[in-house]
């Protein structure tokens, strides 16, 4: 089911930890530029003492409360995939979805995530060799970033993952859908990152709610790139070590934008304007940086 008039948007974001998730300002602030009531709110894990076995029901209460979409982000972009009706071919593919759209025939996913970190890459990093590339995480985001690295720019990949079952799954994948990849599970990030030419941090370690680095700093040289797909905090301890030593980097907001537009679109049919919704995403973190160094909650 979804809103009666078709400039009435009601729609979320899943996950855990997502407090300072920039995503419905974005979202709103686009919608009132085209004139729609759009309301975007968070459902978030961690402020409802509940965790992904909630899915269905959330799933549920949103068709009920007539919601046009979901935003999906950690940690249920790959769980969510079981209580939809239908995905899209790219979704597929990846194995993660970040967007859900409630229609008549029920609930459809997408994945936005990868085409909308291949974007801010070639924007940031695209001069920078992409030889061999270290990714760290193999969950939703790490998935789609995978593919689109390996598809489009990788030569070869080292992944490394907590859950080192996850990355052999998605290791298995990948050289069977890109045989000229060289792909392997990580085993010594040591010997990984001295050959690599750029690593990519897609987990959710530096985040606001998840402090801390995924690799020793020590391991980090000025002629590596260095690329993060979170974006709050904007400047992740990675990254903030990372540009002491004057490595090339990349933080997660572009990616952030990318994606929000294309969900927009996937809501509502209309195409918005990224560079519009960039240039809020960039106040909306001014913002918070200044209210963070007057102290102010």
């Amino acid at each position: 089911m979804t809103c009666s008039s078709p400039n009435s948007h009601l729609v979320g974001l899943i996950g855990s930890g997502i407090r300072e998730s920039l995503t419905p300002a974005m979202h709103e602030r686009e919608g009132e530029f085209h004139d729609m009531r759009y309301v975007y709110k968070r459902i978030d894990f961690s402020e409802l003492d509940v965790d992904s076995s909630s899915l269905p029901e959330l799933l549920t209460a949103a068709e009920r409360m007539s919601f046009t979409g979901l935003n999906i982000t950690h940690p249920c972009k790959q769980e969510i995939i079981q209580y939809l009706d239908d995905i899209s071919d790219e979704a597929a593919s990846i194995g993660a979805v970040n967007t859900v759209v409630l229609t008549a025939k029920g609930r459809v996913g997408y994945n936005t995530d990868g085409a909308a970190f291949l974007k801010s890459f070639q924007l940031e990093l695209g001069q920078q060799p992409t030889d061999h590339i270290v990714l760290f995480g193999a969950g939703g985001a790490g998935t789609a970033i995978a593919h689109v690295m390996a598809g489009r720019l990788a030569k070869r990949l080292t992944v490394f993952d907590i859950r080192r079952e996850r990355a052999r799954k998605l290791v298995d994948v990948l050289r069977r859908k890109y045989p000229g990849l060289s792909v392997e599970v990580g085993d010594d990030k040591r010997a990984a990152v001295s050959v690599a030419n750029g690593v990519i941090n897609a987990t959710p370690i530096g985040m606001a709610s998840e402090p801390g680095m995924v690799l020793s700093p020590k391991l980090l040289r000025p002629t590596m790139w260095v690329a993060d797909a979170i974006y709050f905090p904007i400047e992740t301890e990675l990254l903030r070590i990372a540009k002491t030593i004057e490595c090339p980097t990349m933080n997660g907001g572009r990616m952030a934008v990318f994606q929000a537009a294309d969900a927009f679109h996937l809501f509502t049919g209309v195409r918005p304007d990224s560079d519009r919704m960039l240039q809020h995403f960039d106040s909306l973190v001014r913002e918070n940086r200044e209210t963070a160094q007057q102290g102010v909650v």
